[in-house]
């Protein structure tokens, strides 16, 4: 079973995803997050979102999609307001992207208000075009937020496939350090966002997300059955 480990650490929360090889967002893990981040609200100061050594996340998982359109179209909508949720999360959010992002990884990762991956010979984008998927509507608004103008196409629509230092121009990371020190950095940098005041944090970061964060919300049934409907 998909599972999260949860940690505390000095009230920061630190979520660990863990789902197999691949730590794939399944429906459960993507709502085991959800509930996950709704708890931290009341108790914590900030959040760090981590993978595992090597792969933070290989995107949708395939078994699901296995099981027909019903069952792809809430996966996908789980992960979609997933990300819809760190975006409008009141704490800060950091991901720790220790390894592979691809597909809905990538988009779990670049969600966060403090991006940090692991150098190394990882790989970091989009592959949808490659295999001939359509992206759904939560893709392109969060894509929007953060990606560099000069790499949207490449990274959208021509599935170009990032390393850690490339990706942090392209904008799906804000900077990368070693392997090794990705958990302590990601914990600081927690720590350091949440010095920042409240509510004019919650505020703030709301007010600035907030379009993107109503275009998901109210797009992603429709656009999803559309988009089963081939």
């Amino acid at each position: 079973m998909p599972h999260v480990r949860v940690e505390t650490v000095d009230e920061i929360r630190i979520l660990r995803l863990e789902n197999g090889k691949a730590n794939a967002i399944s429906t459960d893990l993507a709502r085991a997050l959800t509930g996950e981040l709704e708890k931290a609200e009341a108790d914590a100061r900030a959040i760090v979102l981590l993978g595992r050594p090597g792969m933070f996340s290989g995107g949708f998982d395939l078994a699901v999609m296995a099981q027909g359109a019903d069952a792809a179209r809430e996966m996908v909508k789980a992960g979609g307001l997933l990300a819809a949720a760190v975006l409008d999360h009141p704490k800060p959010i950091v991901t720790a992207c220790g390894g592979h992002a691809i597909a809905m990884g990538a988009f779990l990762a670049m969600a966060g208000d403090h991006r940090i991956g692991a150098r190394g010979d990882f790989k970091i984008g989009l592959n949808e075009t490659a295999i001939g998927m359509t992206l759904p509507t939560f893709a392109f608004e969060l894509t929007r937020l953060r990606l560099s103008k000069r790499h949207f196409d490449r990274a959208v629509v021509q599935s170009e496939i990032y390393a850690p230092d490339a990706a942090v121009d392209a904008g799906f990371l804000d900077r990368v350090v070693a392997p090794e020190a990705l958990e302590a950095e990601a914990i600081a940098a927690a720590r350091r966002l949440a010095e920042l005041k409240q509510p004019a944090f919650r505020n703030n970061k709301r007010q600035a997300h907030a379009e993107t964060i109503e275009r998901i919300r109210s797009t992603i049934d429709a656009n999803l059955e559309a988009l089963m409907r081939g």
